[in-house]
C-alpha cells in the first residue's frame, strides 16, 4: 500500500499522449485550449460612443458660457452598425450618435442625451446649445482600449467557459485549437449489478456507470459504456483489454472487483500484461483498493464498487490523470474554514463529503457532513464539495483552514 502523494506522482509520470484538434468556438465549452489564443484585431475596432448623445469637437466649446452659448448644427445621425460619417464637418457642427456608433474626426467627445439643450425645442430640433466648455474624450471608447491586436485572450491549458466563448466570438475568433477528448471505456463488475430500476434486495443498481457518464461534458472526455462484467468474466475482460490496445480508447475504467475477495479478478488480469506504471491500494478513505496501470499508451483504473468510493477515486485519481494529459496545470484547492472538528487515522488521506457556505462577511466555511461511509449517498446528495484531510495529521479542529475541491469540475474554472 502506498501514500496518496506517491500515487499522484506515479500518475503524473504515466502521462499518455493525445493529439490536438481544431473546433468551432461555439462548440468549445469545457474543452481545453491547446495553444495560447491571441486577439486577431483591436477591440473596439474603432473609437465609438459609450452613450447615446451628440458628438462634437471639444475645441469648438472653448470660451463658451451662458452669456456666450454655442449653437451646434445637427448634420447627421450615426447608429451602431452604421458606416462612419464621411461628410466633412465644419466648426459648430454636431452629429447625433447612438451607443456604439463610430466617432470620426473632427468629433472627439460625447454629450449624453440627458444633458442636451435642444433648439428651438426637442420636437423641432435644428441645433443643440452648449453653454460651457466640454473636455475632449468624454464618453468615448477608444480603439484597442480593451484588446490590442495579438494580445493574449486565453492561455494554453484553459478550460473554456461561457465567458471565454463570449470574448472569442466578440473578437472574431471562429475556431480554436483544443486537446482532443479522451476516449473512456467503462465497465461495471459483479453478478449483483443490474441495469434495471426494479431489483430484488440482493441486487445493486448500476449507478456508478451513470454517474461517471454524467461527468463527461464537464470533464472533457467521451464516455463509452462497456456493460457489466460478471464474476466469471476474467477471460472476457482480458480479451477486452487486448482489443483496447488496438483501438482508439485511451482509458479503461472498471468499478468493483479490485479488492481481495474471491471474485475480485481485475488485478490478476491486469498483471498478465506488460505494465510500465502500477499501483494497487492507496492509504486513502474512501477508495483504498483503487488500482492503476499503464499498458503501452493506454491507462487502466480499477475503482472500488461502493458508489462514494468510486466517485472519490474518479475525482482524485482519474480526473487528475486527465488534467495532466490535457495540460491543465496547478489545480489549486479552495481554502475554507472548518466549522466542525474531525478525527481520522494519521497516516490516511480522507476525502470528506462536505458542504461549503459563504458567511455574510464573505468567508468560506465548510461543514464535514455526518455519514461518511462509502455506501451512504444521503450525505453525498447534501454535499457540494470534497474536503481533503491530508495524511500526517489525525485531529482537525474547528476554525482550521482546509483544502476543498469541486466534486464535478476542476477548481481551475475558479481561477
Amino acid at each position: 500500500m502506498i501514500s496518496y502523494i506517491k500515487a499522484k506522482a506515479i500518475l503524473k509520470k504515466a502521462k499518455i499522449k493525445i493529439q490536438d484538434e481544431e473546433i468551432l468556438v461555439k462548440n468549445s465549452l469545457n474543452r481545453v485550449t491547446a495553444r495560447d489564443i491571441l486577439s486577431p484585431s483591436d477591440y473596439p475596432s474603432a473609437d465609438n460612443a459609450a452613450f447615446d448623445g451628440f458628438a462634437i469637437n471639444s475645441q469648438d466649446t472653448k470660451n463658451l458660457n451662458k452669456k456666450n452659448p454655442g449653437h451646434f448644427k445637427i448634420i447627421g445621425m450615426i447608429a451602431a452598425g452604421n458606416k462612419p460619417l464621411t461628410k466633412k464637418a465644419k466648426k459648430f457642427d454636431t452629429i447625433e450618435i447612438m451607443t456604439g456608433g463610430i466617432i470620426s474626426k473632427p468629433f472627439n467627445t460625447i454629450i449624453p442625451i440627458e444633458q442636451i439643450n435642444f433648439y428651438p425645442n426637442k420636437k423641432k430640433t435644428k441645433s443643440i446649445v452648449v453653454i460651457k466648455g466640454i473636455k475632449k474624450f468624454n464618453h468615448v471608447r477608444f480603439k484597442g482600449s480593451d484588446f490590442k491586436k495579438s494580445q493574449l485572450i486565453i492561455k494554453k491549458g484553459t478550460i473554456i467557459q461561457p465567458n471565454h466563448i463570449l470574448a472569442l466570438k466578440t473578437l472574431g475568433v471562429a475556431k480554436i485549437k483544443v486537446k482532443k477528448k479522451l476516449n473512456v471505456l467503462f465497465f461495471s463488475t459483479g453478478n449483483e449489478i443490474s441495469n434495471s430500476n426494479k431489483i430484488p434486495s440482493w441486487k445493486v443498481r448500476n449507478s456508478n456507470s451513470s454517474y461517471i457518464e454524467s461527468l463527461n461534458n464537464n470533464l472533457t472526455f467521451s464516455f463509452k459504456n462497456g456493460g457489466v462484467l460478471k464474476d466469471h468474466h476474467k477471460k472476457i475482460f482480458k480479451s477486452k483489454i487486448q482489443k483496447v490496445l488496438k483501438s482508439k480508447i485511451d482509458i479503461i475504467i472498471t468499478s468493483g472487483a479490485v479488492s481481495a475477495g474471491k471474485f475480485d479478478f481485475i488485478p490478476d488480469v491486469i498483471k498478465e500484461f506488460k505494465i510500465s506504471h502500477y499501483f494497487k491500494s492507496v492509504m486513502i478513505r474512501p477508495g483504498k483498493p483503487v488500482l492503476f496501470a499503464k499498458i503501452n499508451q493506454k491507462a487502466i483504473f480499477g475503482l472500488p464498487g461502493n458508489p462514494i468510493s468510486s466517485a472519490a477515486c474518479f475525482r482524485f485519481f482519474v480526473y487528475q490523470f486527465i488534467e495532466n494529459i490535457l495540460n491543465i496545470q496547478n489545480e489549486k484547492p479552495l481554502k475554507a474554514v472548518l466549522k466542525n472538528s474531525f478525527k481520522k487515522r494519521k497516516n490516511v488521506t480522507r476525502f470528506i463529503k462536505s458542504q461549503i457556505s459563504i458567511t455574510n462577511n464573505g468567508r468560506a466555511e465548510v461543514k464535514l457532513l455526518p455519514g461518511q461511509e462509502s455506501f451512504r449517498i444521503n450525505s453525498f446528495v447534501k454535499s457540494n464539495m470534497w474536503a481533503v484531510l491530508p495524511s500526517g495529521q489525525a485531529k482537525f479542529k474547528k476554525g482550521q483552514i482546509i483544502d476543498c475541491f469541486l466534486p464535478n469540475h476542476s477548481n481551475k474554472i475558479l481561477d
